[in-house]
């Protein structure tokens, strides 16, 4: 089953981007799913969900973030990472982190949320339009909990649009799940939450196709990395 996933995720990839760059994830794919003992691998356009009549026009199709790509960011994110130095203009560099809550919004099936566990963060929350994702990413947070019992998670089956930030979430996480339409939505829901209690805010944002409301909003783009073209994300922070 794992392997006809990887073939159908392969020739997806190389259609829709390269082979060169689909040989390169599939590599990811097999080493990841192994070392984190999760299934997150393949794509999914979210047809189903427009079969049952819940509108996706703002919604993009849910792929999973390259597993390098997520372990570059979390090592960037972690708490004894020395003070980055000579950054490119434009970059401020992160500060020490705290890992408090960590929230993924279009969770799919949770493959973040998973690595975040790995990297420290005990408390969990996800957040997807898709109710099979839903599931799917329950699932495999079930198995990362059996390999580090101290997690807390809690995944949730709603629109990003509607919802509330949790006040004690110090770490969002996107990768480009939806349009500007519900990302400018997205970016109120933050900022009210971080006007209601004042606090330290990161941002991961793979695929940072509105970046711009981030920066608008007063974020500073601390770290930022793009390779082959497409494998391409920022950390801003407030």
């Amino acid at each position: 089953m794992k392997l006809l996933s990887y073939i159908k995720y392969f020739f997806y990839l190389a259609w829709n981007w390269n082979i060169s760059i689909a040989w390169h994830i599939i590599r990811q794919e097999i080493k990841g799913e192994k070392k984190y003992g999760i299934r997150t691998t393949g794509a999914d356009e979210l047809k189903k969900l427009e079969d049952l009549g819940i509108d996706i026009s703002h919604a993009t199709i849910y792929m999973p973030a390259s597993y390098k790509l997520l372990e570059d960011i979390f090592e960037q994110l972690s708490p004894n990472k020395p003070q980055t130095t000579n950054l490119p203009t434009g970059q401020a560099g992160l500060k020490p982190q705290t890992l408090n809550h960590f929230l993924d919004i279009g969770c799919g099936k949770g493959r973040a949320l998973c690595v975040a566990a790995h990297y420290g963060y005990k408390k969990l929350s996800g957040i997807d339009l898709s109710k099979e994702l839903c599931t799917a990413a329950r699932e495999n947070l079930a198995l990362t909990r059996q390999k580090i019992p101290g997690i807390d998670f809690t995944i949730i089956n709603n629109d990003a649009f509607y919802f509330e930030i949790p006040d004690d979430v110090d770490c969002i996480f996107f990768f480009n799940p939806f349009d500007e339409t519900i990302m400018s939505g997205v970016v109120k829901n933050i900022l009210q939450s971080l006007q209601n209690h004042p606090r330290k805010m990161n941002i991961i944002y793979i695929n940072p196709l509105h970046k711009e409301y981030f920066i608008q909003a007063g974020f500073t783009e601390a770290w930022y990395t793009k390779k082959m073209k497409y494998l391409e994300a920022a950390i801003l922070e407030k």
